[in-house]
């Protein structure tokens, strides 16, 4: 019988995993910690490793598991920009992800960030539970169907948000590297200045990579129509968040919903509410007024966390039992012998 070690597991998890365990006759243990220095050798007699991580995976993990006899360390989620794929590759250790899980999950979470956005649903309830009845100019919204909306990356999630904003009656305008045929009711533009300078409603669908950090600074956000909104589903390390506060600030922008954050790693999926925030940048996201944040919830529904848990374990076994999984987002080493790792064929959503 192979045995899976899984990191990350909440308690709502486990029901979805002993199904699939008893299902493939399967033996795996569950932890709530994830990798780090000090749960590393807690894999040791195992076949594989399965987690869901928003902290990097230590350097050293990589060679330590490969040690263990264990080829590959199964992400539950779709990105994996914690890990080191060129160091898992120089030790033969397959990185694998789960490309698509729920697209209509984050796709809806996407259209409702920014219906609350538009019509100003933040601000109407801080008046409401202040008693403010009124009928004032801060709380008078837009209709969303008579907007131009801007859907950076189209593939699964992006795809379906574009489909959500036509549905509505909105001209979807796009932008991704390799365009759909698919979608008739799209216009795709040359480059991502060109999909955002008419756009009312900015929304981020594209995978995060070394190129691409802080993709969206100052400079980009100029290149906005001013008074637009911007909604960010995707990785927080795409945004430049002083950068987005600036032009918060100065009108450029009107709005932004941001269910991730460049710097989440410490507070996410933590309680933290008898502690300060030491992250003077997260806390003024928090506290300003034209931002909606979210802990990096736009994927979690009872279809999610059932998929992630199915398609993770899937890829470690598929690893255990037949050397590869068709969700490796890594190179491969050739017959153990070192490489010079010079590009990766990335699956995932764009």
């Amino acid at each position: 019988m192979y045995s899976i070690k899984m990191y990350g597991i909440k308690a709502e998890d486990k029901p979805y995993a002993i199904k699939w365990a008893k299902e493939h006759d399967v033996q795996i243990s569950m932890t709530e910690k994830v990798i780090d220095e000090n749960t590393i050798d807690d894999a040791k007699g195992f076949d594989g490793v399965n987690t869901l991580q928003v902290t990097k995976i230590p350097t050293d993990a990589y060679a330590r598991f490969k040690a263990m006899g264990i080829n590959q360390i199964a992400q539950r989620s779709a990105g994996f920009d914690m890990y080191d794929l060129a160091e898992a590759t120089r030790q033969g250790i397959i990185i694998s992800n789960v490309p698509s899980y729920s697209p209509a999950s984050i796709a809806e979470y996407a259209l409702t960030s920014a219906l609350n956005l538009v019509r100003q649903i933040p601000t109407i309830q801080k008046r409401v539970q202040a008693h403010n009845f009124t009928w004032e100019k801060p709380i008078r919204g837009q209709v969303v169907g008579e907007m131009t909306v801007a859907v950076l990356g189209t593939g699964h999630i992006g795809a379906h948000v574009a489909r959500l904003f036509h549905g509505l009656g909105c001209k979807v305008l796009a932008y991704d590297r390799h365009p759909r045929t698919d979608l008739a009711f799209l216009t795709y533009a040359d480059s991502i200045e060109a999909a955002v300078k008419d756009a009312d409603i900015v929304t981020l669908h594209i995978p995060l990579r070394e190129e691409n950090v802080h993709l969206f600074d100052a400079k980009m956000f100029e290149q906005f129509k001013k008074g637009a909104y911007l909604v960010n589903t995707a990785r927080g390390g795409l945004v430049d968040t002083e950068a987005l506060l600036a032009a918060l600030d100065s009108g450029q922008l009107a709005g932004a919903a941001l269910d991730v954050y460049e710097n989440e790693g410490p507070y996410v999926q933590k309680n933290v509410k008898d502690q300060a925030i030491s992250d003077e940048l997260f806390q003024k996201i928090l506290n300003h007024d034209r931002i909606i944040y979210s802990p990096h919830v736009a994927f979690y529904t009872d279809e999610a966390v059932a998929n992630l848990i199915y398609g993770g374990l899937n890829a470690t076994l598929d690893v255990i039992t037949k050397g590869d999984t068709p969700n490796r987002v890594n190179a491969l080493q050739s017959l153990g012998k070192m490489l010079r790792i010079k590009s990766f064929h990335i699956l995932t959503i764009h």
